[in-house]
């Protein structure tokens, strides 16, 4: 069984039809569909492919998107939902969701702000006492590393934002992402200068540190970012796949198959390969 732990709809030019193609494609059994609730001006839709849902809450991608695919076929997704935690009633709005539509996941949560945020520690204890996974993006601010019209586009802070929001939330578990998350598997000083860090991996990085202090912490591989963090060092990439394999999904976050290829190459034991591709992610959500 193979399960995409991050995706989005109607992005990339991907209906439904499409969509579950290229799942079939690629032998993908479930994706978890996920929403990016921000204000207009803390993204560029552009830049990320997408039809904006003008004049209606919770874009770029809202949680209506996500609904009108799984209920079409409600055996193909699971549905995360993360409304703004900055908004007065995000808590409200998450638990229509939950009792509305069966929402399981609380993601993508992609803002301008830091996320030991008070707002957001509210929300993530509320998504602990649910049952919910939270699932972050963190991006530094890097001016030269994207081609935005506003050339400061960072997402959470910093990782030690992060850690300070899974440390005052134990009972909740939390999935990190992107860039300015994966930069950190390497213990070196590119992860507020690159995106994508070259270079074999140093040891010491700080997701290994956060993996052995955090066991509420778990990470998914998708996106350039976790690709490139496991594809810039192949050797480390196996051991280090090896020693988390209790903590990683897989996740695609785009509909390329380039992370099966090369999870496949790295010689993984078949049981560890198993949990990568659906067993951690079906202890997370049954």
């Amino acid at each position: 069984m193979i399960i995409d732990a991050h995706n989005h709809p109607s992005w990339e030019g991907m209906n439904l039809e499409r969509y579950l193609d290229n799942m079939a494609r690629y032998g993908i059994d479930r994706t978890w569909l996920m929403t990016w609730d921000a204000p207009a001006d803390e993204y560029n839709p552009a830049y990320y492919k997408i039809m904006p849902d003008h004049g209606e809450p919770g874009g770029p991608l809202s949680l209506k998107r996500c609904v009108e695919f799984a209920e079409r076929v409600p055996d193909k997704f699971v549905l995360g939902y993360a409304p703004d935690p900055r908004k007065p009633d995000a808590i409200d709005r998450l638990q229509m969701a939950i009792d509305l539509y069966g929402v399981k996941l609380y993601g993508e949560l992609k803002l301008r702000m830091m996320y030991d945020n008070p707002d957001a520690i509210r929300m993530f204890r509320f998504c602990g006492e649910k049952g919910l996974p939270v699932l972050v993006h963190i991006d530094y601010e890097i001016p030269a590393a994207h081609p935005y019209p506003r050339p400061n586009y960072w997402y959470g802070g910093t990782i030690g934002a992060f850690e300070r929001a899974v440390k005052a939330c134990p009972e909740t578990v939390f999935i990190g992402h992107a860039p300015g998350f994966w930069s950190h598997i390497s213990d070196d000083d590119q992860y507020d200068k690159r995106s994508y860090p070259a270079g074999p991996v140093a040891p010491g990085g700080l997701v290994q540190v956060l993996f052995d202090r955090y066991p509420n912490l778990y990470a998914d591989l998708s996106s350039g970012s976790g690709l490139n963090a496991l594809k810039r060092d192949p050797a480390h990439a196996r051991e280090f796949v090896i020693r988390f394999q209790d903590r990683l999904l897989y996740g695609r976050d785009c509909f390329h198959n380039e992370h099966q290829q090369f999870l496949n190459e790295l010689d993984l034991p078949d049981d560890v390969l198993a949990k990568v591709y659906a067993g951690n992610a079906l202890r997370l959500i049954p």
